[in-house]
């Protein structure tokens, strides 16, 4: 998990540097006329998802995606929090069984040998994770799943096991980049995320602005907010939800489940030769 420390500050950089001189994409229609969309996401069912960012998502209307370690001690002792976090319109999503990583490279000491992802088979992968899909179903009904990879790997012990389980999920999120450049084109088994750690409000803001300028999406991998690890402070993640609930009309906030549901039928419509239509913006 250390090593996404520097992926953030990758991402960050690829943002701030880059997008500017990106190729602008075709426009890619979004509900209700709104000019991109935002993901906010959070990994590992750390304790301070519960008592600060849910809290905080509900003060503003706003609803995420919650990456669960199925097996992690969090969702064992706070099964009917996360449960009453779905009724509220939340989302559950697969984050393995166990959180495998590979054991390899600087900053990975702290993997464990029953967590090491190169000593795991793409089979055994991919039994976890339909495992995992089993047991958000039994937690609150879903029958459609994400999924984020655990560190962003992917290569198992025999193979890449993201290509195994990409037909499991209407989505996949993995670690690199920031603002998508072009929705059409977007892979949505290999979903670039931004994962943020110790940044400001104005930061967050500016890759939310960012992806409005491209007309696309940004997606948030969060960990702990207020407490925990690779985390962010209270304070701004305040701070960029209040700015998405006050740009409801030019920011479409919602779960990555129903973001992906609408990017596979644009593309789907896209394939078949339909024009895409923008509709009214949302008033």
């Amino acid at each position: 998990m250390r090593l996404r420390v520097q992926l953030a500050a990758v991402g960050m950089a690829w943002a701030l540097t880059c997008g500017a001189t990106m190729a602008q994409a075709p426009a890619f229609a979004w509900p209700g006329g709104q000019r991109a969309a935002v993901s906010l996401s959070y990994d590992d069912a750390v304790p301070s998802q519960l008592d600060n960012a849910i809290p905080a998502l509900d003060r503003h209307g706003l609803k995420g995606t919650f990456y669960l370690i199925l097996g992690a001690q969090t969702v064992r002792e706070r099964l009917e929090d996360w449960r009453a976090a779905a009724r509220n319109g939340h989302e559950l999503g697969n984050h393995s069984l166990f959180h495998q990583c590979s054991a390899q490279g600087p900053g990975r000491e702290w993997v464990q040998p029953e967590q090491d992802l190169d000593a795991t088979s793409v089979a055994q992968m991919r039994a976890q994770v339909e495992l995992a899909n089993t047991m958000l179903h039994a937690i609150d009904g879903s029958t459609e799943f994400t999924y984020t990879a655990p560190c962003g790997d992917q290569r198992a012990s025999d193979g890449n096991y993201i290509e195994a389980i990409a037909p499991l999920f209407l989505g996949i999120k993995l670690v690199g980049g920031a603002a998508i450049p072009d929705m059409l084109a977007l892979d949505r088994a290999a979903v670039p995320v931004t994962v943020p750690v110790d940044m400001s409000g104005a930061e967050l803001i500016a890759l939310v602005e960012e992806a409005g300028r491209l007309g696309t999406m940004i997606n948030f991998t969060f960990h702990g907010i207020g407490g925990d690890h690779l985390s962010i402070g209270n304070q701004a993640h305040e701070q960029l939800l209040a700015f998405l609930a006050a740009h409801r009309d030019r920011y479409w906030t919602a779960t990555f489940r129903e973001q992906m549901r609408w990017v596979r039928a644009r593309q789907a419509q896209a394939a078949n030769g339909v024009a895409e239509i923008s509709p009214a913006p949302a008033r």
